[in-house]
């Protein structure tokens, strides 16, 4: 069922998940803009002599945040090429998003959402788009049998709640040995127990006050001056009751 979000973009509501694919009260367009590619952008330009980004999108769902990606590089103008690796289990799913109702900053990219659709690949001069039809699980030990290395990760799987094998720590340990040095991990998920499934890989910890005050999670291999750290050996001491998410321990759907 399509569904109307606060900026005035579409989303779809998971009958599987028993959740809609993003927050409507944020919007789907905001959404992905400000708690995926922003941020992640916003890191890498700090860096320097990147030419070529390698993404992995966690899952992509309905697509917006591979268009937003594009409609976000083109609107900065950067210089740069992109190569965006993303596991979607749902194969009927991408069928049908040549008929989603994208919101007009998405719709230069129809074509590319064809194409998608039906081969699940686009390739040009600036942007590589591959999807894996099938567990994202699964995918990643492919990744990391071709050794890619990811600048950037959009964790933007269904909540824990529902979906707990993408939140997992063994999960965050697949995503530890391709995220590179200086890589990025997005998410909208502020949940302690995920959080500890990242911390329980090495990850640093950090919180992202957005535009419309909401936080969100962001995780690095390295320290970040540019956001607050969460200091997790505190908040296990002060809630010793809150655990990492193990797969042993996996609700699944």
């Amino acid at each position: 069922m399509i569904c109307t979000t606060a900026d005035g973009s579409c989303t779809l509501y998971s009958d599987k998940f028993q959740q809609h694919y993003h927050n409507r009260k944020d919007g789907a367009f905001y959404e992905s803009i400000t708690k995926h590619i922003s941020p992640a952008f916003t890191h890498l330009s700090n860096l320097q002599n990147i030419k070529e980004i390698n993404i992995l999108d966690i899952c992509f769902g309905l697509g917006y945040n591979t268009l937003c990606t594009l409609y976000y590089i083109q609107q900065q103008n950067l210089n740069i090429k992109i190569n965006i690796y993303s596991p979607e289990i749902d194969k009927r799913l991408l069928k049908t998003l040549v008929d989603f109702p994208y919101p007009d900053q998405l719709q230069p990219y129809k074509h590319i959402i064809k194409k998608l659709s039906c081969d699940f690949y686009y390739h040009s001069s600036d942007f590589n788009i591959e999807i894996f039809v099938g567990d994202a699980r699964e995918y990643l030990k492919k990744l990391i049998d071709q050794s890619i290395c990811f600048h950037i990760v959009y964790q933007d799987a269904f909540s824990s709640d529902v979906n707990s094998k993408l939140w997992s720590v063994e999960y965050f340990g697949d995503i530890y040995k391709l995220l590179c040095e200086d890589g990025i991990i997005t998410t909208y998920s502020v949940a302690t127990p995920v959080r500890l499934s990242m911390y329980q890989n090495n990850f640093l910890i950090y919180e992202n006050v957005l535009p419309n005050n909401k936080k969100q999670t962001l995780a690095f291999k390295k320290p970040n001056q540019n956001y607050q750290q969460i200091d997790m050996k505190l908040k296990q001491k002060r809630n010793p009751k809150a655990k990492a998410i193990y797969d042993k321990n996996l609700f699944i759907n």
